[in-house]
């Protein structure tokens, strides 16, 4: 609704995991190398943990994108699995294959088997993404995510595991030593600092058609200061202040408007 008021082909600040909107900054940059290359080369298990909204379905679709679509063979698993038996269904299911009620646990990990062998004689690659690993209600799914990976050859893991989740994921998988012992690479996200903040408004305003500023530098400080640096929490108060912005009909966002949308949004002012 304001995107041609303020010169943009899209919205900014839309919190989907659209990789074009992936803000590369500088502490990412070996992060991402490291995760895509796990992910390429089979090595096994990638861990990404950080806080709500920092970012980490954003990098984990990126990742994905990255990946050859005819090689690659994904199982998404976006809900949190109440037992083992579920677990095992839902990666049935999210490789494509039909499920059927009366399969017990062995003849599903039997039929996953057979799945991903076929996969990878076909040469294509299998890939598990848990997210919001941390919600798995049942601590014996993460030992099953260890028996998964039994399926190796000499020198690759026939499926690999991306898990991606908040802090409490990084305790589960400590109390599961020899499942920690295989993730071959692990990272944290945090939130931006005031650099990065500024430096990821710009970007994501550049990336949807926009190369002047619209937000003051001092309304980017009160920004930062109330989202404390966390993406989802930017993109949600930037967003809304175009949305005014258009409204008001202003020709940028100031301090004095960055301050009424915070008191807005903390329900203290108007």
């Amino acid at each position: 609704m304001y995107e041609a008021y303020w010169g943009l082909t899209d919205k900014p600040f839309e919190n989907t995991p659209d990789p074009r909107f992936l803000f590369h900054r500088e502490e990412l940059e070996d992060l991402y190398t490291r995760l895509l290359y796990t992910l390429q080369s089979r090595h096994g298990v990638a861990m990404l943990s950080g806080d709500s909204g920092c970012g980490k379905t954003m990098i984990a679709r990126s990742l994905l994108h990255e990946l050859d679509p005819s090689r690659t063979e994904i199982a998404l698993m976006s809900n949190p699995c109440r037992d083992v038996d579920e677990f095992l269904r839902e990666i049935l299911y999210q490789l494509g294959d039909e499920i059927t009620t009366d399969l017990d646990r062995q003849r599903t990990v039997h039929r996953i088997h057979e799945i991903v062998y076929e996969a990878h004689a076909q040469g294509r690659e299998t890939i598990v993404v848990v997210d919001e690993a941390q919600l798995q209600q049942d601590e014996s799914i993460f030992e099953e995510m260890r028996l998964l990976l039994n399926l190796q050859l000499d020198d690759a893991f026939l499926i690999t595991l991306l898990l991606e989740g908040q802090p409490p994921l990084v305790d589960s998988i400590r109390r599961h030593g020899s499942l920690d012992q295989r993730i071959a690479t692990r990272g944290v996200l945090r939130p931006f600092s005031d650099d990065d903040t500024r430096t990821y408004i710009d970007f994501r305003l550049k990336t949807a058609g926009r190369e002047e500023a619209i937000f003051h530098p001092e309304a980017i400080d009160l920004i930062h200061g109330y989202t404390s640096g966390v993406p989802r929490k930017i993109n949600n108060l930037c967003d809304i202040a175009l949305v005014i912005g258009h409204s008001r009909k202003l020709q940028g966002i100031d301090a004095d408007w960055a301050q009424r949308l915070i008191q807005a949004e903390r329900g203290d002012g108007a």
